[in-house]
């Protein structure tokens, strides 16, 4: 078979539980003989024209397909909260894979970064396709549901009102928004996007936020099947609207081969080594676990933290400042996923101290694996697998001097420990539960997919990889203002032109910091070149709204630099591809 998967970020870059577990699904598959495919999401490092955003790789076998994202707007589409889940630039890259590569199978692992309109192209090819949630993306923009102060939230509103509150507070650090009654917000939402209010600023994002969970849910009610991880996943989903007939139940795999099969035999007095293994960021909680070590007696334990520093430096100096000084702290950064069960055989039990809706981390099954017990926050997700007194023991999300008696109680109890170790039972393993996708895959076909007629899906065209139009990306500043047109010309004729400005903040952040008074945001553009041309000739033109106009020969900007051709007036290129067309110049000067 040939099986196309897509994830929101993978290896060799990113490796955290979806990625482990779309990895491990395409080597499985590999190892059995079939052509494996992914789709992935990589975030762009400069600003990209849209036939600069794609490229691919091979990763052990598999062809990997990446996309790169950015925060603006890119295809036809200007609205970036639109982008964030039906995003129809990436809608059409996915239909020229699925053109080429002709899948007989798609299975989502994630859309984050890729976009819900992606199911539209495999429904519409009549392709089976498969949705394993590994978080609550297709219902909350932040996957997580969780709000201010750790409270879970129970999913959107109506309209989604509580959810343009949220989006609101993290992106703008607009606390007062939760002052705003849910229902006051709902009504507002709701008005935007019927056009019953005047324009204001951010009204199309806005609106386009009320429209997000409807557009998901319909699209994932058009689908072959589920495969919910958790109780938890399975009630969410269904309680936000999608159809319980879609869902089979069924736990993650794990390459359980790395582990030995050894229980703890701990002695009294013997110190308790504590780990923790995940993401450095506030909703993994790591800090609770730092701070309930601090409340153990001196020398009775040793606490290991693995994670990547790199991931939120902020949070990862916080817990840097919180350990100072503590006696027994390692961080130790990342590891191969290789060397997991080494990592965790290292261990008396692993914590996992998380202050939102875990949805089965696969380092519970792998810790499970290596009968280490878990000391897990009481979250659904976790406890469906840590059962308190059994394998492990839970304790209130975010309580400390809850987590610090669990631990002590090890400590004190070492037969506890030695108990609860030897009751952890091995999971599932990959190749496990690849046969179960399989049986899914062969079996089933493409029904039942119960939402069509509410997700009104859409024929789209397959992007044209070969459409070699040039483009040029950079940035502006008219008399410390942004620029209303900026325009590529030769002797008076517009070969390209936009009036579409992209936001840069670190454009505006950068005068701010030389002193100039500057308000606007949006001095970033793309100009798409309709005939060929080269840099000879050729003046990139920049005007003002009160009619200033910056004029600059393109030969004389180089990539990646600024120029200031006046006061008040800068302009920059970041990339550039000129199409060299015969008759126009053979080759670039």
């Amino acid at each position: 078979m040939k099986i196309l998967l897509t994830v929101h970020q993978f290896y060799p870059n990113f490796f955290s539980g979806t990625e482990v577990l779309t990895y491990s699904v395409g080597k499985e598959l590999t190892r059995l003989g079939h052509r494996v495919a992914v789709l992935t999401g990589f975030p762009a490092s400069k600003h990209l024209a849209d036939n600069e955003r794609f490229d691919e790789y091979d990763l052990e076998g598999m062809q990997v397909f990446r996309f790169h994202h950015s925060h603006v707007p890119m295809g036809d589409q200007d609205v970036v909260t639109e982008l964030e889940y039906d995003n129809q630039l990436t809608a059409q890259y996915f239909a020229r894979i699925v053109a080429d590569f002709k899948p007989d199978v798609i299975h989502f692992f994630h859309l984050s970064r890729l976009g819900g309109a992606l199911i539209d192209v495999a429904v519409k090819a009549g392709i089976p396709a498969y949705y394993t949630p590994t978080d609550f993306w297709s219902v909350c923009p932040t996957s997580q549901l969780l709000l201010h102060g750790g409270k879970v939230c129970p999913g959107p509103t109506l309209h989604g009102g509580n959810c343009v509150k949220h989006v609101a507070e993290l992106t703008r650090d607009w606390k007062f928004t939760r002052l705003v009654p849910n229902a006051v917000a709902d009504t507002l939402v709701k008005w935007t996007a019927d056009g019953v209010l005047p324009p204001y600023p951010m009204h199309r994002e806005v609106a386009a936020m009320s429209h997000r969970k409807d557009f998901l849910v319909a699209r994932v009610n058009c689908l072959s099947g589920i495969i919910s991880p958790t109780q938890l996943m399975t009630r969410v989903l269904t309680g936000n609207g999608v159809d319980q007939r879609l869902i089979l139940n069924s736990t993650y795999g794990i390459d359980t081969g790395g582990y030995g099969g050894e229980a703890l035999d701990v002695q009294r007095g013997e110190p308790l080594v504590i780990g923790f293994i995940g993401t450095m960021a506030t909703h993994k909680g790591c800090h609770v676990l730092i701070e309930a070590f601090k409340r153990l007696p001196p020398g009775a334990a040793r606490l290991k933290l693995y994670g990547n520093p790199s991931d939120f430096p902020p949070y990862y100096a916080e817990l840097q400042k919180r350990a100072a000084g503590v006696a027994g702290i390692e961080f130790l950064g990342t590891f191969p996923n290789t060397e997991i069960g080494k990592v965790i055989e290292a261990l008396h039990v692993l914590v996992v101290p998380s202050l939102w809706y875990e949805n089965a981390p696969l380092v519970v099954y792998s810790s499970l694996a290596a009968h280490r017990p878990v000391i897990a926050s009481d979250f659904p997700g976790l406890s469906e697998n840590i059962k308190d007194g059994v394998n492990g023991l839970i304790f209130p999300a975010g309580d400390v001097e809850a987590l610090a008696t669990a631990l002590g109680r090890l400590i004190a109890e070492p037969a506890l420990l030695n108990t609860l170790s030897a009751n952890c039972r091995p999971p599932k393993s990959s190749a496990a539960y690849v046969q179960e996708l399989l049986e899914l895959y062969e079996h089933v076909g493409p029904a039942p997919g119960f939402g069509h007629e509410r997700a009104n899906l859409r024929a789209i065209p397959p992007l044209d990889l070969n459409d070699k139009r040039g483009s040029v990306s950079g940035w502006a500043v008219v008399g410390l203002a942004a620029p209303v047109r900026v325009a590529l010309c030769r002797d008076g004729k517009t070969l390209g032109e936009t009036t579409r400005l992209l936001p840069r903040s670190d454009v505006r952040d950068g005068l701010k910091r030389g002193g100039a008074n500057v308000k606007a945001n949006a001095f970033g553009f793309v100009v798409k070149l309709d005939h060929g041309a080269d840099r000879n000739g050729v003046d990139l033109v920049c005007e003002g709204a009160g009619g200033r106009t910056i004029s600059v020969p393109l030969r004389t900007l180089a990539s990646g630099t600024s120029v200031q051709t006046a006061p008040g007036d800068f302009i920059a290129i970041d990339s550039e591809r000129l199409m060299w067309q015969s008759g126009v110049s053979s080759s670039p000067p």
